[in-house]
């Protein structure tokens, strides 16, 4: 729906839900501490944001890539990731399953899919991936929700 109402604002969001701003945060950190790749969890964080229409999120998270040097090509072709030829094969198990569970639609992952994760990442890195994707669209409904503008 184009034009929707402001609820709030990503500052006054921070301000007045420091305790839920912070957690959010925190998850967010402990990927970063954990040891997956910066790049890839943007990438990651990117695709999520495109799939749930996040334009803060999407906005946000290509700023981070770019600062990172995250290749412009793959930023161009992100939501065309599958045909595009020019992401890794971790890259492509990654967002997989980043598509995996952010569509659910009611079903379970199934066992190819694990596997086709597995060869590509050790357990904890997908506890870490599991993490990231559930954060990056927790993150997505609350600023859908409140209408954050895009941040420039």
């Amino acid at each position: 729906m184009p034009n929707e109402a402001k609820t709030m604002t990503y500052d006054a969001f921070r301000r007045t839900q420091k305790t839920a701003h912070d957690a959010l945060i925190t998850l967010g950190k402990s990927v970063d501490e954990g040891g997956l790749e910066k790049d890839l969890t943007e990438l990651v964080k990117l695709r999520v944001s495109q799939i749930n229409s996040c334009a803060f999120c999407i906005q946000l998270h290509l700023n981070i890539a770019r600062k990172l040097g995250v290749d412009e090509v793959k930023l161009g072709l992100l939501a065309a990731w599958c045909e595009a030829g020019v992401f890794s094969a971790r890259e492509q198990a990654a967002l997989s399953w980043a598509e995996q569970l952010t569509q659910f639609e009611g079903k379970s992952t199934s066992e190819a899919e694990q596997q086709y994760l597995r060869e590509s990442f050790q357990e904890h890195e997908i506890v870490l991936l599991t993490v990231t994707i559930g954060t990056i669209n927790a993150w997505n409904r609350i600023a859908r929700g409140l209408v954050f503008d895009p941040p420039v």
